[in-house]
């Protein structure tokens, strides 16, 4: 991907308020394509420029003498390409170490990066497993995630439904019993 271009942005997000009929000058939109070509910029686009390498890389060699390791909870926020409307929620990651081991932090920065742009909540959930599997040589990696989207949410749809994407590799994709040890229940 590439890296977002803030003052484009904020020449588009002009563009489209003047086509939505709102007039500039007025006090409520002071400095709003400004506001919100920044969000975009820090929010919902960082992830456009991350660096899987420099995230994963440098691992613990050596030290890997645990069965598996889970981190839940792991905080994301994205942007539907569908809709232009964000999705956020909680991941949690997990993987069966060979001989590398990473900090906890990485993971969460790992699973920031990949919802951080436009992106489908299921191709988040795969590049995250996809990461760990290539940087860490994992004998399995698995990433579920459960968000809510705002284009399940905007009046014509009213649904409050959680949307659960996970993605399996390795023993996780082999062994049922790993899978169901990870997943929430419907």
């Amino acid at each position: 991907d590439l890296p977002p271009d803030e003052a484009a942005l904020r020449e588009a997000v002009a563009t489209l308020l003047r086509a939505a009929g709102a007039d500039l000058s007025a006090k409520d939109f002071t400095g709003t394509p400004d506001r919100v070509a920044r969000l975009w910029c820090e929010t919902f686009l960082s992830g456009n420029t991350l660096d899987v390498a420099r995230v994963l890389g440098d691992p613990v060699l050596g030290e890997a003498q645990t069965e598996m390791v889970v981190i839940r909870e792991l905080p994301f926020c994205g942007m539907c390409p569908h809709h232009l409307l964000p999705y956020i929620g909680r991941a949690t990651v997990a993987y069966l170490p060979s001989d590398k081991l990473v900090g906890f932090g990485r993971l969460g920065e790992l699973v920031r990066g990949c919802t951080a742009r436009l992106t489908l909540q299921e191709r988040a959930c795969n590049d995250v497993v996809d990461a760990i599997m290539r940087h860490l040589d994992a004998r399995g990696a698995a990433c579920i995630m459960v968000g809510e989207h705002a284009c399940l949410r905007i009046p014509e749809q009213r649904h409050a439904a959680e949307v659960v994407t996970a993605s399996f590799r390795g023993e996780f994709r082999e062994r049922a019993e790993l899978r169901d040890r990870l997943m929430p229940r419907a």
